[in-house]
């Protein structure tokens, strides 16, 4: 009786489900009009937007600008100091041994910027995994170039001043090694091409922070060093107070053993056109001042000066709309390929120039190349580093690629220089540059869809 009772049920239950599915399928097909004509007038009425994930990870253009401001903030941390206070400081103390004092200090202090910038790299990231983040660092810079600065104007002796550049040194790279991490971290690889754009303004608001200083009437060593640290204090600032949005985890593009493959090229051939670069600007001076017509040393240091400045300003509109084409397209490696033809053919210019106005004029085409492939490698080397966890330290490495130039491109320069003609020093250099582009066929980029 029992299981006659249950099987019952169990058709009456089945029963009940087919009517209510019957029911529920006729409403459904009655609505799929009414649903359907909503959906049609919604889009008539709103137009498409971003996905939210777009939204959220594009930065405003006011966050970007604060950091290329940032930027300049540390890079004129030191740059003054080398290409005006140091001079003057060494002068004053070493006389006529001068050239030796100033190249020992420049030794160790770029011994020191070496160590300091993977160190605080790589401090920044344990930072940041214990959840303090990075623009802490930021301040502890600004305050410790307050201070190195304040020690530099007090050094009255070979060991007080290098110990004082020492100190400069480790204070620059301890702004500058988190905040070229803080570009990994935060902006997104669609932007990271006209944000290296924006970090070309370093170099002319260096150049003029160091000529406005200089030309303080009546002003003391230590006042314009205190207002040098003002002015680093109120690039950084802002950025360091801002709020941090880091980006959303992504999908490596490329397997890690092929992203180390295109980071060890892009290192090599940076470090080709970076030492092409030192070689040059060793010997700028005496290349333009042997060039007819001849000039006093006054007005060749003037002209010199004005053609530098003229240097760092016209490749800014380039490196901008170049880098946000790059953004566009999503691919550097043709960018840095032919940026780095054109360094190469802007040197070869100017080792055929036998006017000043041909030199010039290739040397301008020289600085649009490189500053345009230093933009760009800049952000293809931080959408390809391999780790988020390291990417202080990977940027220290790279920056390797900055100081060790030094050295090899004075060697470069020593050897192949002769008194009155800088042709062979210059084709060389020419081909050490183009090589650095050929170098970068080497990098494979992921395919864009």
């Amino acid at each position: 009786m029992g299981g006659s009772f249950s099987k019952l049920s169990s058709r009456r239950g089945q029963v009940a489900a087919l009517v209510f599915a019957d029911r529920r399928a006729k409403s459904g097909r009655n609505n799929v009009g009414t649903y359907r004509a909503s959906l049609y007038s919604s889009r008539r009425m709103h137009a498409p937007t971003p996905s939210l994930s777009a939204q959220g990870t594009a930065r405003h253009w006011r966050f970007l600008l604060l950091f290329a401001l940032a930027n300049a903030g540390g890079t004129i941390g030191y740059l003054p100091l080398f290409t005006v206070f140091l001079p003057i400081k060494v002068e004053a103390i070493a006389g006529p041994d001068r050239l030796n004092l100033f190249t020992l200090v420049a030794a160790i202090g770029t011994v020191a910027a070496i160590a300091a910038n993977i160190g605080f790299g790589w401090l920044s990231d344990r930072s940041l995994a214990r959840g303090r983040g990075r623009r802490g660092w930021l301040l502890l810079g600004t305050l410790g170039l307050a201070l190195a600065y304040a020690l530099f104007a007090r050094a009255e002796s070979p060991l007080g001043v290098i110990l004082a550049v020492v100190a400069v040194q480790c204070a620059a790279n301890a702004v500058l090694a988190p905040l070229l991490a803080l570009m990994a971290d935060e902006i997104p690889d669609a932007q990271k091409g006209f944000t290296g754009g924006l970090l070309a303004l370093a170099n002319p608001i260096g150049a003029a922070t160091a000529w406005g200083l200089v030309q303080l009437p009546g002003a003391t060593e230590t006042l314009r060093l205190g207002l040098l640290s003002l002015g680093i204090a109120l690039l950084v600032a802002p950025l360091a107070f801002s709020a941090a949005r880091r980006l959303p985890p992504q999908p490596a593009p490329l397997p890690r053993v092929q992203a180390r493959r295109n980071l060890a090229a892009a290192w090599v051939a940076r470090l080709l056109l970076q030492s092409a670069g030192n070689g040059l600007t060793l010997y700028l001076y005496y290349y333009f001042a042997d060039l007819p017509p001849r000039q006093t040393a006054a007005a060749a240091a003037d002209f010199v000066g004005r053609t530098l400045v003229l240097a760092t300003l016209l490749p800014l509109p380039c490196t901008l709309l170049l880098g946000r084409l790059s953004d566009r397209i999503g691919r550097r490696k043709p960018f840095l390929l032919a940026s780095a033809a054109v360094t190469a053919g802007g040197l070869l210019v100017m080792g055929l120039a036998d006017a000043r106005t041909v030199a010039v004029a290739g040397f301008l085409i020289y600085g649009v190349g490189a500053q345009l492939f230093m933009a760009l490698h800049g952000a293809f080397w931080m959408q390809e580093l391999p780790s988020e966890r390291h990417r202080g330290r990977d940027l220290g490495i790279l920056n390797l690629t900055n100081t060790l130039p030094a050295l090899v491109g004075t060697a470069i320069a020593w050897v192949a220089a002769t008194p009155g003609s800088f042709a062979p020093l210059l084709f060389l250099l020419s081909g050490l540059t183009l090589a650095g582009g050929l170098v970068m066929l080497a990098v494979r980029e992921p395919a864009q869809g």
